[in-house]
């Protein structure tokens, strides 16, 4: 893990994450970089006219004051930030910058999104993470030490989840986490314990997993289970895959990892199956 992008609005939930992601990169000799995407109006975003420049100028000077002030953090005194600038959508401009500076993980806050919100708008963090082909690591609190030791891997066990899994795993060591993969049972998708266990032992077999945990827990939805069981074991971080769906496929099927984003209330890291 060698650079690290951080988006940033300058909220408070935006400072959270950077502070993370100054832990990771102390930790393992990370490159920071930081990405405002500026929110200027439409009108300014999609006019040629050279009368709206010193309107936009504006706004790029202001953005460059919150940069300046950001550096001022006492947390980020022995840290060298990358600074950047986005002028289109949020998951547009982290697009852009990840294959420009060939980002290995982003780490990003969050509040999250709920109901008629959630439904028609989403959040900024749930369109990252439908679109990243890197993995993303959401914060929603301030972390003093963002210490791993236990960390829920959630997945179906089918064939397509062996990337997801092999990229959760490479990130558990790195951390020095021990993985708890999880299986949830549900009414709608009934499985027994023989048929889970078995299921489980031919998914993890050959992938090099070594300090880990299969674990089948029983509720009424996987969202509910996965929450569950992480509270019961007291684990610091959630991780899934995620299919990336887009457009009327999602909005009628969802995404639980998106949905794991908006409504857990603690880090959750997903990887691009």
């Amino acid at each position: 893990m060698k650079r690290i992008l951080v988006p940033t609005d300058f909220s408070e939930q935006a400072e959270n994450a950077l502070k993370v992601a100054v832990k990771l990169a102390e930790k393992h000799h990370s490159e920071i970089f930081v990405l405002h995407s500026m929110e200027m109006p439409l009108h300014l975003a999609t006019s040629s006219d050279s009368g709206s420049l010193p309107e936009s100028l504006f706004f790029i000077k202001l953005a460059k004051k919150r940069f300046n002030e950001l550096r001022e953090k006492s947390f980020l005194n022995k840290i060298e930030l990358n600074e950047a600038i986005g002028h289109n959508e949020i998951y547009e401009d982290i697009e852009e910058a990840t294959k420009k500076n060939n980002i290995d993980l982003i780490v990003m806050g969050s509040t999250g999104a709920s109901g008629f919100k959630e439904m028609f708008v989403g959040s900024n963090t749930e369109k990252v993470v439908r679109t990243s082909k890197i993995p993303v690591l959401v914060i929603k609190n301030n972390h003093p030490n963002f210490n791993v030791k236990d960390f829920v891997f959630a997945t179906d066990f089918s064939e397509d989840g062996r990337g997801a899994l092999d990229k959760a795993n490479k990130f558990a060591k790195m951390v020095g986490a021990k993985m708890h993969l999880l299986f949830v049972n549900t009414p709608a998708n009934f499985n027994t314990s023989l048929e889970a266990q078995k299921t489980m032992e031919n998914f993890v077999r050959g992938m090099g997993v070594e300090n880990y945990t299969l674990n089948i827990y029983n509720d009424t939805t996987v969202e509910k289970g996965i929450l569950n069981f992480t509270k019961q074991i007291d684990a610091q971080l959630i991780g899934m895959g995620t299919h990336g769906r887009k457009g009327i496929s999602h909005f009628f099927n969802g995404s639980i990892s998106e949905d794991m984003v908006n409504h857990a209330n603690m880090p959750v890291i997903t990887f691009k199956i």
